[in-house]
């Protein structure tokens, strides 16, 4: 006998979600749509902490990592270089270093097309997975269908990079070229020291990240999720499998828990023997209100290695690697250059005020997610994409929704497998 679908006798599994970025808000409405009783736990306001931050563009091509080849003999002269988009704590070094040589082990052609393949089936349909994921719903509006313009000074800035350009065209991403005085007729609040564009079609972008992941989290508690803003402490596991979350207002008791709390997931993987080699990749932004210029799409500004995206708070410009943990302020230079690079490529760009924000991108080590279930225990993971979160986060929810809901998949996830560190 069944009742509203629940077998008497039964009681239906609880599933905790831990963090209401857009991962795990994406676990949640997925596995919610799922028939599945979901609890999201997360100490702070939904979508403010690294999902508020980021460069707000949804983008397929973006599948080569950090690590090309020849990175580990170029490294050392961008850190001298002020005016390269590549910062370090120096007092840090010490408690980086580890982590940064088997990072740096990976910039060769094999690894790097290794991890491009890798990051194909979670990024080459992200429009469409946001799409799916917001369809009907108030976050719907929050996407906006948009070119993503990779903008050079000209066609040998442009042809410097060849590697990276074949990769992404092996992905079946293969730009429009515009050049000359047609960068300008693209798009008249362009400076004229950008002089080609490399015009990506099929992307998106997303006007208030913040916004979006909030309503999605309204979304969640409109059909009757449960959200609460408290702090995981530790998970219970009793016979190997987790059997409550622990915060700091009690246990929550569960069948199943998902980790979603990007860079912060370190401490709650060791509780269960994990120990993965995460680190933060603070990056910055500011956001120019009533900006005097309106751009025609998003760009990514290959000098500065910065991202513009039209937003409804402003003009939002983000970028920025700089590697000094999680604890430290923010830095006064990464900003300082930001603001030189903006007035270099938007000269007659005027604004009323700057706001200025540094967060911290989830980093391990071979520029792969991890995403799966943690060695039997229930516990799924969902974290680590880099300077692909947003645009990979609506992907990697679904995929551990349906991992919970049996419903399974045809990726081959052993390329994110929690335990392959």
């Amino acid at each position: 006998m069944a009742v509203d679908g629940v077998e008497m006798g039964k009681v239906s599994e609880t599933i905790v979600v831990i963090g209401a970025g857009i991962v795990g808000m994406s676990t949640a409405i997925w596995l919610q749509r799922a028939g599945k009783s979901v609890i999201v736990v997360d100490k702070g306001v939904p979508g403010m902490g690294t999902s508020y931050g980021n460069g707000g563009i949804i983008v397929p091509c973006g599948i080569a990592p950090v690590t090309a080849p020849g990175m580990l003999l170029k490294a050392p002269g961008y850190l001298m270089n002020p005016n390269f988009p590549l910062f370090l704590r120096w007092s840090y070094l010490p408690r980086l270093m580890p982590w940064m040589l088997r990072y740096m082990s990976h910039a060769n052609t094999k690894d790097t097309r290794r991890i491009a393949r890798g990051l194909t089936p979670i990024v080459g349909d992200s429009v469409e997975q946001h799409k799916a994921l917001a369809k009907g719903t108030s976050a719907e509006g929050w996407i906006t269908d948009s070119d993503y313009c990779f903008a050079f000074k000209d066609r040998t800035a442009f042809a410097a990079d060849p590697f990276t350009w074949e990769l992404r065209r092996e992905a079946g991403h293969v730009p429009e070229v515009i050049e000359g005085r047609a960068v300008q007729e693209y798009d008249p609040a362009l400076g004229d020291n950008i002089g080609l564009l490399a015009v990506m079609k099929d992307h998106a972008f997303v006007r208030a990240p913040g916004a979006y992941v909030q309503a999605l989290a309204d979304v969640f508690v409109a059909a009757g999720g449960d959200l609460r803003q408290t702090e995981v402490r530790d998970l219970e596991l009793g016979d190997g499998k987790i059997t409550a979350v622990v915060t700091d207002q009690g246990r929550i008791e569960c069948d199943k828990a998902v980790i979603a709390t990007g860079v912060w997931s370190k401490p709650l993987m060791k509780k269960l023997g994990l120990n993965v080699p995460l680190e933060s990749e603070r990056g910055y932004h500011i956001v120019f209100k009533d900006p005097s210029i309106k751009l025609k799409s998003t760009y990514m500004i290959a000098s500065g290695k910065f991202v513009v995206t039209p937003m409804e708070a402003g003009l939002r410009v983000a970028g920025v690697v700089e590697f000094g943990g999680l604890d430290a302020g923010p830095s006064k230079a990464p900003i300082k250059l930001l603001y030189k690079q903006v007035k270099e490529n938007f000269p007659t760009l005027e604004y009323s005020e700057a706001e200025e924000w540094q967060g911290h991108r989830p980093a391990l080590t071979d520029s792969l997610p991890i995403i799966g279930e943690i060695a039997g225990t229930g516990v799924f993971a969902g974290f680590g994409h880099h300077h692909i979160g947003l645009t990979g986060g609506a992907k990697t929810g679904r995929i551990i929704a349906d991992l919970l809901a049996l419903k399974g998949t045809n990726l081959d996830l052993s390329v994110y497998d929690p335990a392959r560190f």
